[in-house]
C-alpha cells in the first residue's frame, strides 16, 4: 500500500526559507509524477511546484524564482526548497505521488509566514 508522508513545515518570518520532504513508500515503482500542492484557508488547492519521471518540473508564476523542486526519483523523495517566504505562502502544503492514473496524497503540513 503506498503511503505519502511530508514533513518540514512551521512558522517561519516573512523572508525566510523553509524546506519540506516528501517520501513516498509502498512500492518499488517510479512514480510518473511527484508534486507540492497548498491550500491556504477559504481557497481552493493549487499546484505549487512538480516534476515528472523524465526530470522535466513546472512551478506556479507565485512562487517561480523563489521555490524550488528537486527529487530523488530512485527512492521516491521530493524536496521543496522555499525561500523568500510571504505571508501569501501561509498553506497546508501537500505532495502528490502519480503512479499511472493512480494519485496518492499525504496527509499534509502547515506552513505559516507571519511576524
Amino acid at each position: 500500500q503506498v503511503q505519502v508522508v511530508e514533513s518540514g513545515g512551521g512558522l517561519v518570518q516573512p523572508g525566510g526559507s523553509l524546506r519540506l520532504s516528501c517520501v513516498a513508500s509502498g512500492t518499488i515503482l517510479r512514480f510518473d509524477f511527484m508534486g507540492w500542492y497548498r491550500q491556504a484557508p477559504g481557497k481552493e488547492r493549487e499546484l505549487v511546484a512538480g516534476g515528472t519521471r523524465d526530470g522535466s518540473t513546472n512551478y506556479a508564476d507565485s512562487v517561480k524564482g523563489r521555490f524550488v523542486i528537486s527529487r530523488d526519483i530512485d527512492k521516491n523523495k521530493m524536496y521543496l526548497q522555499m525561500n523568500s517566504l510571504k505571508p501569501d505562502d501561509t498553506a497546508v502544503y501537500y505532495c502528490k505521488a502519480r503512479l499511472v492514473t493512480a494519485n496518492y496524497w499525504g496527509k499534509g503540513n502547515l506552513v505559516t509566514v507571519s511576524s
